[in-house]
């Protein structure tokens, strides 16, 4: 292949990278809303199968049958590994097996299962995407060479990200480990931002509103602020749920820590200050199209929060909200990189 078709191939697959990130933020949002994160119990397989178990009795030990080294079964409501490939007798031997040493979570729940596994199947989509937007970054290495090294970054940080999918699940689901996850994410995200607004064409008026910098920086680390502080948050909401399970949602966020308070009311500041942008750019007679964007994610951020605290988290409501959260830092972000190119 060529460097030119590769040029071509660059900012597609830097489009559809950034598509498949926010796809697998959005679905990990889903598997801690229906508490799936242990429906697959190992990494990288799910219950040692690489296509996991549709229902229990494919995970139960039988007479004569050929296991693969590695392939689980449940045993006595425990894991247990096959220590090698071979074909089992008429009885259970123990000598065949070696325990699961990771954790001691030994529950099958095919949905949970399936909803993890497609959460797991996106991230290795994604993995695979940003693998191919290096290679094609290669093909501006001369006239571009930040193309191939922010590549470069973000296959790392997918493989550093992986790994840390694995350190979640073995830890069964320690909450700031989940955090630190969620994190790189949106590491990622800025990175794969960043890339494309090299690649945008501007608007020549960007050109009059270079000094709001200062004022995109200290939006986008409110939104950071305001992120970090909903992920505590959905700490303790995540101890409610698994106190009082998901169908008492009811529930969630009797007697919440100060902290969900002073997140609900930073929310005003965060408007506050997009108001003020927004004021700004008014003045300047020029709005520009992602600010718009920004504004109305900001606003239905704001409503997603509201949606859950007083409607008693309905279905949808978590993974949209993150989601929206993730969106509004990544325009943030592309529209500050904008006015700096501008500069």
């Amino acid at each position: 292949m060529t460097s030119s078709p590769m040029k071509k191939l660059y900012k597609p697959f830097l489009i559809t990278s950034l598509v498949l990130v926010y796809l697998v933020i959005a679905a990990g949002s889903v598997v801690r809303m229906t508490g799936s994160g242990m429906g697959c119990p190992d990494w990288p397989k799910c219950f040692g199968y690489f296509i996991p178990p549709t229902e229990r009795a494919q995970l139960d030990w039988k007479p004569n049958h050929f296991y693969k080294n590695g392939q689980v079964i449940i045993v006595d409501e425990s894991l247990r590994v096959a220590a090698t490939d071979f074909v089992s007798s008429l009885n259970y031997e123990e000598s065949n097996w070696k325990p699961y040493t990771k954790h001691d979570y030994a529950i099958f729940n095919p949905t949970h299962t399936w909803i993890e596994f497609i959460n797991r199947l996106l991230g290795a989509l994604a993995g695979l995407a940003t693998l191919i937007l290096l290679i094609t970054a290669f093909g501006k290495l001369k006239t571009d060479p930040i193309a191939p090294i922010g590549s470069a970054f973000v296959v790392l940080g997918m493989g550093f990200q992986g790994w840390l999918g694995k350190t979640v699940v073995d830890s069964n689901l320690l909450p700031f480990k989940i955090t630190i996850h969620m994190g790189m994410a949106l590491l990622i995200v800025l990175v794969l931002i960043y890339l494309l607004s090299r690649e945008q064409k501007t608007e020549a008026q960007y050109n009059y509103i270079t000094r709001f910098q200062g004022l995109a920086v200290i939006a986008i680390i409110l939104s950071l602020i305001q992120i970090g502080m909903g992920t505590q948050v959905r700490q303790y909401v995540d101890g409610q749920m698994h106190q009082y399970n998901l169908t008492q949602a009811s529930q969630w966020l009797l007697n919440p820590p100060s902290l969900f308070y002073f997140h609900r009311s930073f929310s005003i500041l965060v408007l506050l200050v997009h108001a003020y942008w927004g004021y700004l750019f008014i003045k300047t007679n020029h709005i520009p199209s992602v600010f718009k964007g920004i504004v109305i994610l900001v606003g239905l951020e704001i409503l997603t929060g509201i949606w859950m605290a007083y409607f008693d988290f309905p279905f949808s409501s978590q993974p949209l909200h993150l989601v929206l959260a993730s969106l509004l830092f990544g325009a943030q972000s592309f529209l500050l990189f904008i006015i700096k190119g501008k500069s």
